[in-house]
This record gives C-alpha cells, structure tokens and sequence, in this order.
C-alpha cells in the first residue's frame, strides 16, 4: 500500500511502508509529521518505537471505523446477512411476483446498481480524496475554495491556477490526486 509523508508543507516520502518509515526517521523533528494513505487521503499514525512487531503491524489508519458487525441471522457462511428493508405494499407486491421472490429480485437489482454506478462512485471517492488532502494541507492556504470548487466542478486549469501558488510538495500531491478524479470524470460522462 503506498503512503506518502509530509514534514510542514514538505513531502519528504512516498511509496511504501519501509520508505516512509526511513524518512521519518531522518525528518528534523521541527516540523509537524502527516502521514497519508496515497490512494484514499486517509490520515496514518506510523508508531516508530523501536519494536519486534512487522512493520505493517505498526500502521494505526485513522480513517473512520466501520459499522458493528450485525448478528449472525440468515446465511452468514455464505456472507448473507438480514437486514430490515422497509417498502411500500405495491414494492413488495412486485418483489414476491419475481423468480427466486424479493431476496433474488434485490439482489439483482442491487447487483445492476453498482453496475451502473461504478464510475460516478469511483469519481467520488477520487474526489474525496483529494477534497480530504487539500483540508489537511492546504486549508488555509490562499485559494483553498477556489482549488475545491474547482475539484468538484471538474475545472482542471483552474484547479491549477488556483493551487500554483502553494508549496511545491502539496501542489504536486494535490495535481496527483485531481488528475485522478479529473481523468475518472472523463470516463463517467
């Protein structure tokens, strides 16, 4: 899994665990350490005590924990899991009118979902990558708003404009980051 880090608005490092991990070691200790996962801008807590665990073992993700677990009802050996899903009466009419009943028909449908929405999720979760970069780094940097107006509206030489004007290791990070959200852009439309 590639990281990259960042001494101030330096980025000292990229790529994976055991290159980060050198570099922060040798960064000055002056400047304030972020660590970020490379593809989601989640931040990372890298623990650099001297230790007998693998290094992967030293990795804290502080991205949001996910849901609890649900009970173990319906067919969990198979990864199915029940859920109450509230319909109108004509929905679940149609529902038990299909083959296999309303389990088979939203699975389907679920199914096709993702299908269809494949590249607009994609492009949201680039965007919202960099969206979570630029807040870490460059919230208070001259034309924060204007870089993520134009992130999201998917105006690729004004996102530029708007962030050439900040420290060269966010920029080139930040260009990375849009480049992806603005080619998935292209793709989705």
């Amino acid at each position: 899994m590639p990281y990259v880090a960042f001494a101030g608005s330096e980025l000292i490092a990229s790529g994976d665990l055991p290159a980060i991990t050198d570099a922060l070691l040798a960064a000055p200790s002056t400047e304030p350490i972020l660590v970020f996962d490379a593809v989601t801008s989640y931040p990372v807590e890298i623990d650099l005590r001297p230790s007998t665990f693998a290094p992967t073992a030293r990795i804290c993700s502080l991205r949001p924990a996910p849901p609890p677990a649900p009970n173990k009802v319906g067919r969990p050996k198979l990864g199915v899991v029940a859920r109450e899903v509230t319909l109108l009466p004509r929905h679940w009419e149609w529902l038990n009118e299909q083959p296999g009943g309303a389990s088979v028909a939203l699975r389907k449908l679920v199914e096709a979902a993702r299908k269809a929405q494949a590249p607009q999720d994609q492009l949201r979760a680039a965007q919202e990558s960099a969206y979570r970069f630029l807040s870490a780094m460059a919230g208070n940097l001259p034309r924060f708003e204007d870089a993520t107006r134009a992130l999201f509206a998917h105006r690729p030489d004004e996102f530029t404009a708007a962030i050439a004007a900040w420290p060269a290791g966010i920029c080139r990070h930040a260009q990375t980051l849009a480049a992806t959200a603005f080619s998935l852009k292209t793709e989705a439309a």
